[in-house]
């Protein structure tokens, strides 16, 4: 490695930053947070600066911040580095910068002269921030965008709860060494809080219930080594018990960018994935390679497993101190029979969260340019399903005759003349804009638009698959303008007989 990773104390440390805009802004955020002491010099220094140190005058050549910071609106000096423990030199002049390096390396002060790496002592790496858990990853100043695209890949992997979880150890660590007097019992005992309930429960957002499970864990075990029949670390571990959870989880409409962080990180948790048909191959192979994976789906008069059979084997399997997975296409509460698995859990005493994903009706409205709500065409949105309760047609078509709302059918596409001759029998117009988005969001997504009159004809000749979602309402004509994604077959359609007209 070119370069040797350390992390420094900046507490209370002084810091000079040669330079007054936007560069030196940002590394005085870093260091700010870091607890360094200030001072920064240039002859102009930025309203973001002042904003940032707390001090929002700019009367004065000299001005102190905080107590701690100094801004200098002068021209550089070589006596602003004096007593420094690293400088920064942020100038847009390279000529300047060039002296400002030349200056701290006859004080032996470590420099960095922005985007410069052959003047630099140190680099400035992408942070990933978990206080007190903190990631550096640096390119040696070789693909600083690169790096960054790495910092933003591990910050989807590593909740914030990390940092929460790091503090509250920090705390116990004195409590633990007394009470295990072994270095493998610690080791096994902070292995098993960091990949168990505890860590769940942190990233879960129950501080207070982490740290109460953690301390029961310890007194178990202290327990286990004052007994009479001493037992080693590891039969203590084994003997310990892990209640096990089930995670309700929303996948979107299949696109696995759009995947939650948390969602994914439960995902790579999984003992065991119960999935449904509308979960994509993409995100069903984010689940962790070793989990089993069981198929659930439920298609029209097609289930897998019933719904009463699953909620089962979610309580079975998470009894049996297993972590479970239920991912759902979409969002497990919009028409995912979400409720009716939770209910089911919270009967039988087991502990459960729930992941929202995009619905449906948002993924095929923003991946189709047709705008659910809009001031000019309307100002509510209704989400319906195409059939109720044992399989029995939705009918209730007065409620749908609005002429500012928009109207979106769930598992409609099956159904669709009757749904159109229904809300025309209703007093629907019949030259009221309707879409059929097949697919939404992924690559294979085609997006078919009419009218109540003739989209069922549409259908026939197109003969979209499922999943799909219907959208009705003024709001569809804006898909001609707005769409900007996918296979769109009306417009192929206009270049054909464009095409044609030549």
């Amino acid at each position: 490695m070119n370069t040797f990773p350390l992390f420094f104390k900046f507490e209370n440390q002084p810091v000079a930053i040669i330079g007054g805009g936007e560069v030196a802004q940002r590394k005085a955020d870093l260091l700010k947070r870091a607890g360094a002491n200030l001072t920064i010099v240039a002859p102009k220094i930025s309203t973001d600066i002042y904003a940032l140190l707390g001090n929002d005058k700019q009367d004065d050549k000299q001005r102190s911040t905080e107590n701690k910071h100094q801004l200098v609106c002068e021209t550089y000096d070589k006596k602003w580095l004096v007593g420094k423990r690293i400088v920064i030199a942020a100038t847009d002049d390279k000529q300047l910068n060039k002296q400002i390096y030349q200056d701290a390396k006859a004080l032996n002060i470590p420099i960095n002269v922005v985007d410069t790496p052959h003047l630099c002592d140190f680099i400035f790496p992408a942070i990933v921030d978990r206080n007190p858990i903190v990631i550096g990853i640096s390119s040696n100043g070789q693909a600083p965008v690169l790096a960054r695209l790495l910092r933003a890949r591990l910050e989807t992997l590593i909740p914030q709860g990390y940092g929460k979880l790091a503090k509250l150890a920090g705390n116990m660590r004195a409590e633990v060494k007394a009470k295990i007097p072994t270095l493998t019992g610690r080791r096994q005992f902070w292995e098993r809080a960091f990949e168990g309930r505890v860590s769940e429960l942190m990233f879960a957002g129950r501080e207070g219930d982490a740290e109460a499970t953690l301390r029961q864990d310890l007194a178990q075990i202290a327990d286990d080594y004052l007994s009479p029949v001493a037992q080693t670390p590891s039969k203590s571990a084994s003997t310990h018990s892990t209640n096990g959870e089930v995670y309700v989880v929303g996948t979107g409409p299949g696109d696995a960018e759009l995947l939650t962080f948390k969602a994914l990180r439960l995902m790579q948790q999984a003992d065991i994935v119960y999935y449904d048909a509308l979960v994509s191959p993409q995100i069903l192979d984010l689940c962790r390679r070793d989990a089993d994976k069981v198929y659930v789906g439920k298609k029209r008069s097609e289930h897998a497993v019933a719904q009463q059979d699953l909620n089962q084997l979610l309580v079975d399997n998470a009894k049996k101190g297993k972590r479970v997975v239920r991912l759902k296409g979409g969002d497990p509460f919009v028409f995912g029979r979400g409720g009716e698995e939770i209910q089911a859990l919270q009967a039988a005493g087991i502990p459960y969260q729930i992941v929202p994903g995009i619905t449906a009706a948002n993924a095929a409205a923003c991946y189709t340019g047709i705008p659910l709500t809009h001031r000019d065409h309307a100002q509510s949105v209704k989400f319906v399903s195409g059939f109720l309760k044992a399989g029995e047609p939705n009918t209730d078509f007065a409620q749908l005759l609005d002429p500012e709302q928009t109207v979106v059918f769930y598992m409609g596409l099956s159904a669709l003349e009757r749904l159109t001759q229904g809300l025309i029998k209703a007093g629907k117009p019949a030259n009221t804009p309707i879409a059929i988005v097949s697919h939404a969001s992924l690559p294979n997504q085609r997006v078919l638009t009419g009218t109540l009159t003739n989209i069922v004809a549409k259908q026939t000749d197109a003969n979209l698959p499922t999943p799909a979602i219907i959208i009705m309402g003024e709001v569809v004509n804006l898909h001609q303008t707005l769409a900007w994604y996918g296979d769109d077959i009306a417009k192929l359609s206009q270049q054909a007989h464009a095409l044609n007209m030549v």
